[in-house]
């Protein structure tokens, strides 16, 4: 399996041919592409997008919370910030869930970095 965030996700649904939309692309293709439970709500509810993403984003794999996430995330993104590090929450949810299920990330957002350096993010 292999996540997408919310950016690369866009991106590739306008049909960009940057890295991020190509690798969505193929994951689709191979049936491994899955969301975090946090991009599954950020796509759906983009007022330009959210009605014609949606049927595509219901029939992806999700990344839902498991017991503890919350906590875990609070963590993640404590640390950063006391690092002086940017560390959006939707990005460190997106992020911890694909930490939790042990899952690479697409991600067009360099923010990401933080999350791979600190907290043991792997990007795709």
């Amino acid at each position: 399996m292999i996540a997408a965030d919310t950016s690369s996700f866009v991106e590739y649904f306008q049909g960009g041919k940057d890295p991020s939309a190509l690798a969505i692309d193929v994951a689709i293709r191979n049936g491994t592409l899955c969301l975090p439970a946090v991009v599954v709500t950020e796509l759906i509810s983009d007022k330009k997008a959210g009605a014609v993403i949606e049927p595509l984003v219901a029939a992806l794999p999700r990344l839902d919370p498991t017991d503890g996430f919350w906590a875990r995330a609070g963590r993640a993104r404590r640390q950063l910030l006391a690092h002086g590090l940017k560390a959006r929450l939707g990005d460190t949810l997106a992020a911890q869930a694909c930490i939790d299920y042990n899952v690479p990330l697409i991600a067009r957002d360099k923010d990401f970095r933080h999350f791979v350096k600190h907290c043991g993010l792997v990007l795709a």
